[in-house]
């Protein structure tokens, strides 16, 4: 176990004892570092800061924008959108992995299409989107649904499609009937990817929204970018970054321990340095 994962606590012995300190402590030091070094360069006059402001500048940006209710505005904005557009993005990637997964005939028929629009640009889809559903929240959300989509479906195929032929024998032979395959044979083995699939998406939501707030918001963390770069504030648009980062790692922290009660089962390879 490193030292930095150790604090010392006294032993019934008397003697110190080491104890693993928590896991979000270590993960804190290099962020902390950077922020710390680059204050520095700030104040002793290494670099300006005008186009990459220091800490001290960014979190007093976010201090007056929390003070003037602004902050809890646009999170409360950015945040609804992605979890409409990744709701919507879930419910339909999972369909439509999960049937091509289970039907040849299907990933046949739609998984070439689907892998053709997987490439285009998040950009691209904003014109059509605006052409087709205007430019208030029902555009947003499609963007984002469709950046959740992609990776959730093909999480959800390619799990199915990796599922050991013979554990599937094995239920047959047990004489599980087509309902009872699936959950007891099919979720449990495609869940740890499904899982991973459901992180990888709510990612590239928290990306898609940023493109999706470029169309026309009022509010939303994008708009703050945009009116950042408009107003040339570089603290606004860092201290909006840095929001997008904490919210981002927040929900995949949620989303990761959700779904630890279910995957208890696994016995994986862990190194505990």
């Amino acid at each position: 176990m490193s030292a930095v994962e150790t604090t010392a606590a006294p032993a019934s012995d008397g003697g110190p004892r080491l104890i693993p300190a928590p896991r979000f402590v270590v993960g804190l030091i290099l962020p902390i570092l950077l922020a710390v070094g680059w204050e520095a360069a700030v104040r002793f006059g290494l670099a300006t800061g005008r186009l990459m402001p220091p800490p001290s500048r960014v979190f007093a940006t976010l201090w007056e924008l929390a003070a003037s209710g602004e902050l809890a505005r646009h999170i409360a904005a950015t945040s609804l959108r992605v979890a409409v557009g990744f709701g919507l993005g879930v419910v339909a990637g999972t369909l439509a992995g999960a049937v091509a997964g289970y039907s040849t005939l299907v990933r046949r028929l739609i998984d070439p299409t689907l892998q053709g629009l997987r490439s285009i640009p998040s950009i691209a889809w904003v014109p059509l989107f605006i052409l087709w559903l205007g430019i208030f929240e029902e555009s947003k959300v499609a963007l984002i649904a469709v950046g959740v989509f992609f990776p959730v479906y093909l999480g959800v195929m390619g799990a199915i499609l990796s599922v050991d032929r013979k554990i599937v024998e094995v239920g047959r032979v047990f004489r599980l009937t087509g309902p009872a395959l699936v959950r007891r044979i099919l979720l449990p083995a495609i869940l740890p990817a499904y899982v991973l699939a459901l992180r990888s998406g709510l990612g590239l939501g928290w990306m898609f929204v940023v493109a999706a707030e470029f169309m026309g918001a009022s509010e939303g963390l994008g708009y703050l970018l945009v009116d950042g770069q408009q107003l040339g504030k570089p603290d606004q648009i860092v201290a909006a970054i840095l929001c997008f980062a904490v919210l981002g790692k927040i929900t995949d922290g949620l989303v990761a321990a959700g779904s630890a009660p279910f995957l208890r089962w696994q016995d994986n390879f862990r190194r505990e340095d």
